[in-house]
Order: structure tokens, then sequence, then C-alpha cells
């Protein structure tokens, strides 16, 4: 029986209007992310000719040109793209010095999908400008009504907005990912195999080819699943290994680190950083990262659930649900030149996630799977805002609650309420 997959058209990326920009002026641009995201297929909507590093039918002999002759990899029409350029990293040092000599913009596109373990011997600057890539948001996939505009918000825009999503649909999306290939499968069951088939290709293969080290595939799956069950909380990597004891795993802290720090080169692992804003009182801010994978599906996948599963855990599905804002805000942040970051004091406050712009600007989100705790997400808002010195850094922009579906409005507060499934950038 042939799959239901839909014909395959390209869909339009909110890092296609970055690339196109970055090429103006850059004499090349890396796109970074993890594997599946996309990043070959969006390079290839702006590159002129392209060379596959991982072509079985060439990959041998690439690599041998890499080694003796590079510059003939890079021969071609620019843009000229080189795909997983990780495998030869010595390209990197020759499309460096082919800038130099070329003196001119929008020359090469270098795709990667892990960081070298081997650095090359200059660091680029000046001449390469980066690009990172995450899987799709919801507005890319098409889950999303685009309805409430978040640059319409940060420039004082009216929310107006509805979205049908129930917790089932918000089960169903985290599983599932915002993996390209993935939205396309008109079957439900088909499009939930692909965050299956994610984990097990890094468990059972990247986990050791990212650096040629041999690692367990076992030890693999339970790091992984480990760091799933600490999704969006500050959990430390002493505990994870303490879990994985308790859980009858018993690793040593640098095999653990080890795996973690290789997951991280794969961009598999993506944790939030903390924000530190100027505030009046002398509030402790936790430092800690909230931990986070590029995609719910991982997590998902890592604990092996699926939609069903988590509505009956509906804590995991809290906090997966907070993963896909984070990806989502990640996303449309990085159309308005933003970085997302989270915020935790000792007096308990929290904002699952911050939008800082480069302009000073910024924005509190807080993400609630159930109606009934829109007040507690709302006055934890309110309270992070009154604490901050806005003689230093200003009011932010706006508050809101995210939350699965429903209405999008704005509170007697002024906290707004907005349904993901209502966001675009």
């Amino acid at each position: 029986m042939v799959p239901d997959l839909a014909v395959f058209s390209y869909k339009a990326r909110i890092v296609d209007a970055l690339l196109a920009e970055k090429l103006s002026y850059a004499g090349a641009v890396v796109i970074r992310g993890p594997k599946w995201c996309g990043k070959t297929e969006t390079a290839l909507q702006h590159a002129c000719s392209a060379v596959m590093m991982q072509d079985p039918d060439t990959r041998k002999n690439n690599l041998l040109l890499a080694e003796t002759k590079p510059s003939l990899l890079l021969r071609g029409n620019k843009p000229r793209l080189i795909d997983e350029w990780q495998e030869a990293p010595q390209l990197w040092d020759a499309v460096r010095f082919a800038v130099d000599r070329e003196r001119v913009s929008g020359g090469y596109i270098l795709t990667g999908s892990a960081t070298p373990q081997k650095k090359p011997q200059h660091s680029g600057t000046g001449r390469f400008s980066f690009l990172d890539m995450l899987p799709m948001t919801l507005f890319e996939s098409g889950d999303s009504t685009n309805e409430v505009s978040i640059a319409d918000l940060f420039d004082g825009g009216e929310v107006d907005g509805f979205a049908s999503t129930d917790v089932e649909v918000i089960a169903y999306l985290v599983c599932r990912g915002g993996w390209p290939v993935a939205a396309l499968y008109q079957s439900g069951s088909l499009a939930l195999e692909m965050a299956y088939d994610y984990v097990s290709a890094i468990a059972e293969e990247d986990i050791s080819r990212a650096d040629g080290v041999a690692r367990n595939a076992q030890y693999a799956r339970v790091i992984m699943a480990e760091y799933a069950r600490c999704t969006a909380m500050q959990t430390t990597q002493t505990t994870i290994r303490k879990d994985l004891k308790a859980r009858g795993t018993e690793l040593s802290k640098d095999t653990v680190d080890s795996y973690i720090a290789t997951l991280r080169r794969l961009f598999v692992i993506q944790d939030l950083s903390a924000w530190a804003p100027s505030l009046h009182s002398k509030s402790r801010i936790t430092k800690s990262p909230t931990r986070h994978f590029a995609d719910p599906s991982i997590a998902a996948a890592a604990l092996r659930a699926n939609p069903s599963s988590l509505l009956q855990d509906m804590s995991t599905l809290g906090l997966l649900f907070e993963s896909l804002c984070v990806r989502d805000l990640r996303g449309y942040g990085q159309a308005l030149k933003g970085e997302v970051l989270h915020y935790h004091d000792g007096s308990g406050l929290e904002a699952d996630a911050v939008l800082s712009l480069r302009d000073g600007r910024y924005a509190l989100f807080e993400t609630k799977m159930s109606a009934r705790l829109i007040d507690e997400g709302a006055a934890n808002l309110l309270a992070i805002a009154k604490k901050i010195d806005t003689s230093v850094m200003g009011s932010p922009s706006f508050c809101a609650v995210l939350t699965p579906g429903g209405y999008a409005y704005q509170r007697k507060d002024g906290v707004y309420v907005i349904p993901v499934t209502c966001l675009r950038p």
C-alpha cells in the first residue's frame, strides 16, 4: 500500500527572509540546526549550485577532494551550497579563503546538523554569518490561524482571534512535532512515526558519528528519556544522573555529561537561558537554564508517549506544551531579531518565556493548558513586571498567557490571553 503522503511542495519558512538578507551582505552564511528540520531544502531555494557531502554516490570522492584540493568543491554558480560541511571541516577554511579572494557577498551557504569535533584554523569572523534553524512553528506548518502577530503586539496592536484547538489536538501537535515531512502526511498515525524514527537515528547512529566515539544506543535512549522528564524544568545534570541511578541506570558523571554534550552538538538539546533584568528589589534570580529539546516531539518520543498516553498524564503534557510554545516563540523571535529566555527568581515568580528584542523592548509569557490557571499566570506576569526597574529598561511591551485554543483577548488587567494556534511572527 502506498503511504498517504501529500505531493511535496516547499513551504516557506521564517528563515527564508533572514537567509536572503544575510546573503546580501555576508560572503558565506552558515545554517545550523537539528537534522530533518529543513535546512537543506531551505538552502536549495536560495542556492544556484550545490555539493552534497553525504551523497553516497560522491561522498568518497568529495572527501578526497576536500583533503587534496578543496577549492574544486567550491566551483559552481553562486550562491554555492555545501550541505553537511562538517563531514569535511577543512572546507570551512577553504570557504573563508575564497570569500577573502572573491570579495563578493552571497557566495556560499553551508548547512550542518552537528558542530564539527575538529575546529577550523580560523573563526571566520567578518566572512561568515550564522543562521540557526528549528523545526517548523505552527505558523509554518499551517496549524495556526495566523490571526495574532507578535510584531503587531510589540507595536501596540490589538488582539483578536479564535482557534478551535483543544487539548487533544495539542497532544497530537506535540507528538507530531514540527518536522517538515511529518506535516505532509494526511494520516495522523504516519506523521507520528517521524519523531520515533528521529530518536532511533540519534541513539543508534548520530550520537556516535558526531565525533567518532562509539556510544551505547541504550544509554543514549535512557539519557534522552531522563532529559525529557526534565522538559521545561531547571534540573541540573547532577540531578539527572541521580535520577538515572534511581531508575536503575548508574552511569558516571563523565559518561552522562559526554552524552548530553554530544546531543547539544547535534542541536538535539537546545536549553533556554535565564533572563537577568534590572530589578527594584534584590531578589535572587536563578541562572540555571530550563531544559528543552529542539522540538517537543523528541521528548514525547524519548518517553515513548503518544497523544492518548499524554492525555492521561496532563502534567507531562503541560510541560511539553510549554516546550512547544518555546519552540514557536524562538521561531517568531528570529523574524524580529529577538532572543527567547526564561525568568525565575527566589520568590517563586516565573515567566516561562521572555522575548527580548535588540532595541530593548521585551515581552513576558506564561503557558497554561487549563483556563482555570490563566488567572495565576497573569498574576505571575504582573508581579514580575512590578519588580522590574523600568527606569533602567522600561516596562514590558506586553504580557501574555499562551493557551491551547479558544479566544484571543485582552483582560481587564492588560494581560493578553492568546492561543498558541493563533500566533504568527
